[in-house]
């Protein structure tokens, strides 16, 4: 068996999905021009929700590339931790799949752009006319040095505080716009035996997430921006304001949080069921509940996390080209999909995001998608530091690492001097 077999077949039983598939579903004579043989696309998409967004987004490439096999090189875990560390000792081998999902920003620039392992996009871009239909400020995140290496296909939103609302109905209470509030639900909820909040921080992500978000809250915008750029001191008493608030916050999780080794999907399922009343998650749990065959609106709710209702945490997924991958031919065919009209409206109605394009179809996205797509437009942007857009992914190492020993310890002066000195590391602060 060939290698290129041998991997196909690897992501079959990885990916247990049909967007793994290694046989062509299409029926009588393939056009005899276009792209074909196999194409090996990476991704961490496997989450209910995910799942069903990138399938969306496959099919819609498909019809437009019927002699192409897909081999969806999937890594299941940890947010994509575990498939970025898969991804980097590929890289390293040089044996890079033929176009691989990464976020938008430092998490692609600084790895893999500044180690000159990247093919610029800006060709595409020009000859798609995606300059026209997709921010400047978007299209900035994806430079470097005047050429742009990512195409994405969709915008989050970080900061997002997900709740049951028949809990909240039955307890009598309303979500928490400020960190005052959220202890007060969480203290009628902890008194009738409800977690409050659903936590696990398999990788480190959900924790780090968590921990950017109470940043955001008691820094503002502006303040905010400026930890990742040396602006803002991680030694002042904001800071120390938002460290305060994030222990506090924690002792709000349910006591095994740290312990488990499970992910962000286990806590979206509390909060659906019942068990926990509230999860601090990305938009991509929009997803999550709808595969379930929850209606946004009625059967779960959602609104800022605590603070931040002025702010738009933004990150962006994106796929990108390595340099010398073994079908460059269908890779340019799906960046030129994932970068489309076509292939984002199938996507991101599933997969609970919004599309990096401006001219979305607005009728195929629901009550809580709609009202992103305004927030997009009139709210703060701030980069998400834990999801590559902010800091380079050295940085967000040195800080997961950091909270490991603050979730064991709770020290919160020791936290801000590691916080401080971690800035200094990255090569940000003096």
């Amino acid at each position: 068996m060939t290698k290129r077999r041998l991997m196909c077949a690897s992501a079959v039983l990885m990916a247990g999905m049909g967007v793994g598939a290694c046989a062509s579903t299409t029926t009588g004579d393939p056009p005899a021009t276009g792209p074909s043989g196999n194409f090996e696309f990476f991704s961490f998409w496997t989450g209910s929700g995910e799942a069903e967004g990138l399938d969306a987004l496959v099919r819609v490439f498909k019809d437009e590339n019927p002699n192409v096999i897909l081999v969806n090189a999937t890594v299941v875990g940890g947010g994509g931790s575990a498939a970025r560390e898969v991804l980097a000792q590929r890289m390293e081998d040089g044996q890079p799949p033929d176009s691989f999902q990464i976020h938008a920003g430092h998490e692609l620039i600084d790895t893999y752009v500044v180690a000159d392992k990247m093919e610029s996009l800006s060709f595409l871009f020009e000859e798609e006319n995606w300059s026209a239909v997709m921010p400047p400020a978007l299209i900035d995140i994806l430079s470097h040095e005047g050429d742009i290496y990512a195409v994405p296909v969709n915008i989050h939103r970080a900061n997002m505080l997900w709740y049951n609302k028949s809990v909240f109905a039955a307890h009598n209470l309303q979500p928490p716009t400020t960190w005052t509030e959220f202890f007060a639900a969480g203290d009628v909820l902890r008194t009738a035996g409800v977690t409050p909040m659903a936590l696990f921080v398999y990788g480190g992500v959900e924790y780090v997430q968590l921990l950017e978000v109470v940043l955001l809250s008691e820094l503002g915008p502006q303040a905010y921006r400026g930890l990742w750029t040396g602006a803002t001191s991680w030694t002042g008493a904001p800071v120390t304001a938002a460290l305060t608030t994030f222990k506090r916050v924690l002792e709000y999780a349910q006591p095994t949080y740290a312990s488990l080794p499970i992910a962000w999907e286990v806590a979206a399922q509390q909060v659906d069921d019942g068990t926990a009343a509230m999860t601090i998650m990305g938009d991509w749990a929009e997803g999550f509940f709808k595969s379930l065959g929850r209606e946004p609106g009625v059967d779960f709710g959602w609104i800022e996390s605590p603070g931040t209702g002025e702010s738009f945490d933004l990150l962006s997924d994106t796929f990108a080209l390595p340099k010398g991958v073994s079908n460059r031919e269908a890779a340019l065919a799906w960046l030129r999909v994932a970068g489309s009209k076509a292939g984002q409206d199938a996507f991101n109605p599933k997969k609970g995001s919004i599309p990096a394009r401006t001219d979305a179809d607005r009728s195929l996205y629901d009550v809580y998608l709609q009202a992103t797509l305004d927030d997009f437009a009139t709210k703060a942007i701030v980069p998400s530091f834990v999801h590559g857009a902010a800091a380079a992914p050295s940085w967000i190492t040195l800080v997961t690492t950091s909270l490991a020993a603050f979730i064991v310890d709770g020290d919160i002066p020791a936290l801000q001097g590691a916080l401080a000195a971690n800035c200094v590391t990255a090569g940000v602060c003096q």
